[in-house]
């Protein structure tokens, strides 16, 4: 053991950089320094040290709870996406079927004959010239009334009028003038007037009258609807239709004669 250490430190010494470095100035300075020499050792390269491999990533080990996070997710967009896609084919079962259907009436249907070229001239001509009828219309009736009127007044009676006397009157402390040629009566007297005697009279009283009287009677009625509410949405309608009217027929006029059109 003791004999091999100063054999070490002497081979660190030599194999120290210092000691290098004085060779490398030496082999610059000395000419035959690059002849090499029996005794001289190769100078062996220091080995390097085997490299250390590259580490891989590892992944990353998820806990439960993060586990069953991205299981719930996948679970839901999963669902999402097979309701999605059977909400899209219903709609597209049900767009062919409709497609379908129309193409089966279209083969079918038919226009009638009383369909023509002007067709849509006289349906904008009838809707215009009957509501310009309907505003200048009259509504004439006759309403009948049939109802109870309370009449409540007093009535002054003030006339004269004769009487007749349903049963026989007697009339008691009547003077009596009777002036014949045989005699003369001048004396008071009772007098009996007999039935159906006719008496003149003067009427002079009141009469309160309160009773309900039924009345019926036709009221003969002529509303002019231009003069009513009815005029406003009547002219309306006129303007609604009337730029399509144009449209098809620059030169339509009303049933007064006068131009629609500007």
């Amino acid at each position: 053991m003791t004999n091999t250490e100063p054999a070490k430190k002497m081979k660190s010494i030599l194999s120290s950089p210092d000691n290098d470095l004085r060779e490398e100035e030496k082999t610059e300075e000395d000419f035959f320094a690059g002849i090499p020499r029996e005794d001289a050792k190769v100078k062996e390269t220091p080995k390097l040290a085997p490299s250390a491999p590259e580490k891989t990533a590892v992944p990353k080990k998820l806990s439960p709870s993060q586990k069953e996070e991205r299981s719930g997710q996948e679970k839901f967009l999963r669902a999402l996406w097979t309701m999605a896609s059977m909400i899209s084919m219903m709609v597209n079962i049900v767009v062919v079927a409709v497609l379908i259907g129309l193409y089966q009436n279209y083969t079918i249907l038919k226009i009638p004959e009383s369909v023509g070229v002007d067709t849509p001239k006289d349906l904008l001509q009838g809707l215009y010239d009957n509501f310009q009828l309907m505003d200048t219309a009259h509504i004439t009736t006759n309403i009948t009334v049939e109802d109870t009127i309370p009449v409540q007044f007093d009535l002054d009676l003030k006339q004269q009028t004769n009487v007749v006397l349903s049963d026989d009157v007697t009339i008691n402390g009547a003077y009596v003038t009777i002036d014949t040629a045989l005699f003369d009566i001048n004396a008071p007297a009772t007098v009996v007037l007999p039935s159906g005697v006719s008496l003149p009279i003067i009427l002079d009283l009141v009469v309160p009258v309160d009773k309900e009287v039924p009345v019926k009677l036709n009221v003969p009625v002529d509303i002019a609807l231009e003069e009513t509410d009815l005029h406003t949405p009547f002219v309306g309608l006129q303007d609604v239709v009337k730029p399509l009217y144009c449209l098809v027929s620059p030169d339509a006029k009303s049933k007064g004669g006068e131009a629609i059109c500007p």
